[in-house]
């Protein structure tokens, strides 16, 4: 049914046995009328994943859809406030994006400047086909084939995980620079947030997208969308991690340091077989993962008491980083829930 004109009604209608061996059903007449078929038409009939059969008419055009997006700016407008607008395009699905000043103005040299190195460096597959003072034009190139939505989030857990570890050795050695650098590095796991979060838009949109980004179906949308979250937010953790590093001026004693190293080492250890076990939908790893987290708990507390004995103006900067290492094992227990639900059927025996 292709159009929004159609009253959605339920009917029941009776399968009609003919020829002795061919089932047949009758279809409505108003659908029929509004898809101008006629004696003879070519319908495609496709059999969904949940065992239904959609019917769809091979002859009635589809609806054209506009892939161009076009936002006006003024020379006024908040270069944030810009680059909001630019990725909403971007997440919806737009493969063209025309950003173009107001008649007879122009586009300020820092809104072309903030927008385009905003594109360059976090919209994956995307290029700037147009740029002048009145108008900047940017089209995404990369196709579903090129880049799978589980390969965007393998590579965006690989990063997350490095981040993580990186951080915890920059806390060992006092290593400002290591610190920064990770947080340099949370941009990359930012453009595959934003390239994830697009696809999955569209899949919902169009179920035959769903095959072509590399998932099963429409509850596999809705369990990796959830997880690319929390792997977001485990990346935010790692930059908070970096952040309090490089307020801290002394090293840390080796007592102290060895408990925040073994807690990480737990917590970054259950995010990576979290991950594992969704791609390989292993349900038992998954719930192993989860087990784990009683330890961080035990750890978290031999951690705090160890953080009473160094000086105040480390102990605020120690708590924030003990914080997120046990966020970050929270997160790889809500990843691993969530494969808990997309595996389910695994375990349940009739």
């Amino acid at each position: 049914m292709t159009t929004t004109s159609i009253k959605r009604t339920e009917e029941l209608r009776k399968l009609q046995l003919t020829g002795g061996s061919t089932y047949t059903i009758s279809l409505p007449k108003t659908w029929i009328l509004q898809n101008q078929l006629k004696k003879k038409s070519s319908l495609r009939i496709r059999l969904e994943e949940d065992g239904s059969l959609s019917v769809r008419s091979s002859e009635t055009p589809k609806k054209e859809t506009s892939h161009e997006a076009y936002i006006q700016v003024s020379q006024k407008e908040d270069e944030d406030a810009l680059v909001r607008k630019t990725v909403s395009a971007y997440l919806v699905g737009y493969n063209i994006i025309h950003v173009k000043a107001q008649k007879g103005q122009q586009l300020s040299s820092k809104q072309r400047s903030v927008l385009k190195a905003f594109a360059r460096n976090l919209l994956v597959g995307t290029e700037i086909v147009i740029d002048t003072p009145e108008e900047l034009t940017l089209q995404v190139l990369l196709s579903y084939p090129e880049l799978s939505v589980e390969s965007a989030l393998r590579r965006m857990a690989i990063i997350t995980t490095s981040m993580h570890k990186d951080t915890i050795a920059s806390l060992q050695k006092l290593d400002h620079s290591l610190a920064k650098d990770v947080i340099a590095t949370d941009d990359e796991v930012d453009r595959f947030n934003m390239y994830i979060v697009r696809q999955l838009k569209m899949a919902i949109q169009s179920p035959t997208t769903i095959k072509e980004i590399g998932l099963a179906n429409a509850r596999d949308c809705l369990g990796y969308r959830l997880v690319t979250k929390s792997v977001e937010r485990t990346a935010d953790h790692a930059v908070k991690i970096a952040e309090n590093v490089l307020l801290m001026k002394k090293k840390l004693d080796d007592n102290t340091l060895e408990k925040m190293a073994e807690m990480s080492a737990i917590a970054i250890s259950m995010f990576e077989r979290a991950i594992e076990a969704l791609f390989k939908r292993d349900y038992e790893a998954a719930e192993d993962s989860i087990e784990r987290t009683k330890d961080i708990l035990a750890l978290e507390k031999k951690a705090i008491a160890a953080s009473h004995k160094i000086d105040i103006e480390e102990a605020a900067s120690l708590r924030l980083i003990i914080e997120s290492i046990r966020r970050t094992a929270e997160y790889a227990a809500d990843i691993a829930e969530i494969v808990l639900n997309l595996t389910v059927e695994s375990v349940i025996t009739n």
